[in-house]
C-alpha cells in the first residue's frame, strides 16, 4: 500500500513537472508577451497543475475500477471511528454545501462586489459559482458511478462521482478567498485557510454520512479549487500583459 502511494506521488510529480515545462515552452514560443506575467505567478500555476494532475489521476483510477478496495476501507474506518454524537454536526456541515445555501450566498456576494465596483472579483466568483454545478452535472452523467451502500444512508440523486457538494464548495470558497486576497492582501492566509477547512469539512461530512466514496470527494475538491485558480490566473495574466 505504501509503495503504491509513493509510486503514485512520484508519478504525479513527474506529470506536474512535465506539464509545467510544456506550458513554459509553449508560452515562450507562441505567447512571449505572457512569459513575464506567468513567471510572476509560478507558484499559483504549479498549484493549479497539481490540482489538475491529481484530479486526472484519481479519475483514471475510478474509471478503471482500481480504487474500490481503498475507498471501501477508508469509509469503514471513518464509519467505525466517528462518534455517533457528531452525526448531527456533519449533517449541518453538509447542508452548507447544498445549493439552497450556496446559491444565495454566491448571489449576494457577487452583487456586493458589483456594488463595490469590484467587477473582476465579481466575475471570478460568478464564473466559479456557475461553472461548478455544470461540471458536476456533466461528469455525473458521464461516469454514472454507484453510491456507497455499506450501511443505511440518506438517498441522493445521481452518480456518486464526483461529490457535488464538495466540488461546489471548493469552487465558491476558493474563489471567495482569492477575491478577499485581491481586496485585502493582509487577509490572504486567513481567507485561504477558511476555504480549505470548509471544503475539508464538507468532504468529510459526505463520507461520514455514507453517500460518497473518498475518491469522489478528493477529485471534487481538486476540480472545484482548480476552477477559480485557473480563472484567477487568466484574469491576472490578461491584466499584466
Amino acid at each position: 500500500m505504501i509503495f503504491e502511494l509513493l509510486k503514485d506521488i512520484t508519478k504525479l510529480a513527474l506529470i506536474v513537472a512535465s506539464l509545467d515545462l510544456a506550458l513554459r515552452a509553449y508560452v515562450r514560443a507562441r505567447l512571449p508577451a505572457w512569459s513575464g506575467p506567468l513567471e510572476k505567478r509560478r507558484v499559483v500555476i504549479l498549484c493549479a497543475l497539481v490540482l489538475a494532475a491529481t484530479a486526472i489521476k484519481v479519475s483514471e483510477d475510478v474509471l478503471g475500477k482500481e480504487s474500490g478496495p481503498v475507498d471501501e476501507a477508508i469509509l469503514w474506518v471513518i464509519h467505525n471511528h466517528v462518534p455517533p454524537m457528531l452525526t448531527g454536526f456533519f449533517e449541518a456541515v453538509t447542508v452548507t454545501g447544498s445549493s439552497m445555501a450556496l446559491v444565495p450566498l454566491a448571489a449576494v456576494a457577487t452583487i456586493a462586489l458589483l456594488l463595490a465596483k469590484r467587477r473582476v472579483e465579481a466575475m471570478q466568483l460568478a464564473t466559479a459559482a456557475v461553472t461548478a454545478p455544470i461540471l458536476v452535472y456533466i461528469i455525473k452523467m458521464a461516469v454514472g458511478r454507484a453510491r456507497p451502500a455499506l450501511w443505511e444512508a440518506q438517498w441522493y440523486w445521481g452518480s456518486s462521482f464526483p461529490s457535488g457538494h464538495t466540488l461546489t464548495v471548493a469552487a465558491i470558497s476558493t474563489a471567495a478567498a482569492l477575491c478577499v486576497s485581491r481586496i485585502w492582501p493582509s487577509l490572504r492566509a486567513v481567507a485561504l485557510w477558511v476555504a480549505f477547512v470548509w471544503t475539508v469539512l464538507v468532504a468529510i461530512s459526505r463520507m461520514v454520512l455514507g453517500v460518497h466514496w473518498p475518491t469522489d470527494v478528493l477529485t471534487a475538491a481538486c476540480i472545484g479549487a482548480f476552477i477559480p485558480v485557473a480563472v484567477s490566473i487568466a484574469f491576472e495574466v490578461h491584466e499584466g500583459k
